[in-house]
């Protein structure tokens, strides 16, 4: 910077001082221009806040959403463009529906009926990334560009005003003090502040004027989860039939009737004798009911936790567990990441995942 810049930028702090502490009077701004700049700030503040919760309604799950936007932030620092799908529950359900449907087999009712939720289930999965792609493109791309470029620009050319403007004022309140401060310099100074001004305004104007555009995108907003809630309601009530008509037809399915087999028995005297002998000398054994008591009770004072999501293990060192698992904690490596032992495994895993039950 500059000596001059240098000493601009003393001359617009002494004059910002001086309006803030000795209640010294600057260039007064229209109130037309106040009213708009309101109206901006106001689309700006609402703009921010809808984009953060339109993205918690499409990733309801806050790990999995910080996940992506870890994985995506990697990938731009690499240089990699990764393709990131949101683990939906529905989908996640149906493949576990799907799974133990074969595992049941053909012949269960009960596996067919998990077959076909299964399938409309991740069908509505399938919905939920069309509607993602539908609503990135047509709301969420646009509403970041109105933010990061119409209103960024709006405002530093308010920014710029406000600082030609102090140190017009500044330039003023020398030269009523009897400052070498020119005429010149005073006009040069008024002309930079109203040029700032003007653009800024008709910044402004341009943008709540053409607010159609915004309109548009709500609309976009809306018409595509209100169609994919039409979709998922029709193949639900559609679903609902077909499990009523498996219900009817597991009723009336004939029931197999099978025949006990009967026991062999051994009366031979001999026999009962040889038994009680061996009876006799089998050593004493311990209670269950107390034997199970103190395993249980080792196993709660351990330090351990209960996982919330499922998590895939990705990297080397990573431990990966579904939703439910018991964790043995072994350590806790810092406020994001832990330690632990589960279904004969170990390795570490995100704190985020997992409800701590004891801690290590």
């Amino acid at each position: 910077m500059s000596v001059g810049g240098f000493k601009k930028q003393i001359n617009k702090a002494s004059q910002f001082m001086s309006e803030k502490v000795l209640k010294e009077k600057g260039t007064e701004i229209e109130e037309d221009f106040r009213v708009l700049e309101r109206k901006v700030d106001t689309t700006n503040d609402v703009s921010i806040k809808m984009l953060e919760k339109v993205k918690e309604l499409l990733y309801p799950n806050p790990a999995a959403r910080g996940k992506m936007s870890m994985k995506t932030a990697y990938g731009k620092l690499a240089g990699k463009q990764q393709e990131l799908k949101y683990p939906h529950v529905e989908g996640q359900l149906g493949e576990i529906m799907m799974k133990a449907s074969f595992d049941l087999g053909e012949d269960s009712a009960f596996g067919q009926s998990l077959r076909t939720t299964g399938d409309v289930l991740k069908t509505i999965a399938d919905q939920k990334e069309m509607l993602e792609i539908n609503i990135a493109q047509n709301f969420l791309d646009p509403m970041t560009m109105l933010i990061n470029k119409d209103i960024k620009e709006i405002m530093f050319h308010r920014k710029k005003m406000e600082g030609r403007r102090l140190d017009f004022d500044a330039k003023k309140r020398k030269q009523a003090k009897g400052s070498n401060i020119t005429d010149v310099e005073l006009n040069l100074a008024e002309e930079k502040f109203e040029e700032s001004k003007e653009l800024a305004e008709t910044g402004m104007m341009n943008l709540l004027e053409g607010d159609v555009e915004q309109v548009s995108q709500l609309a976009a907003l809306v018409e595509g989860l209100a169609e994919m809630h039409r979709d998922s309601a029709r193949m639900l009530e559609e679903l609902t039939g077909e499990l009523g008509a498996q219900m009817q037809a597991a009723q009336s399915r004939p029931t197999t009737v099978r025949t006990p087999r009967t026991k062999t028995r051994f009366t031979s005297t001999r026999r009962r004798q040889v038994d009680s002998d061996d009876d006799d000398d089998e050593p004493p054994q311990p209670s269950p009911t107390k034997s199970a008591r103190s395993s249980g009770s080792n196993a709660s004072s351990r330090p351990h936790a209960r996982a919330q999501f499922d998590f895939e293990a990705e990297n080397e060192g990573e431990m990966g567990f579904r939703e439910g698992d018991i964790i043995y904690l072994t350590e806790r490596i810092d406020e994001n990441w832990m330690a632990g032992e589960c279904n004969g495994e170990a390795g570490y895993f995100p704190a985020n995942y997992v409800e701590v039950i004891v801690d290590v």
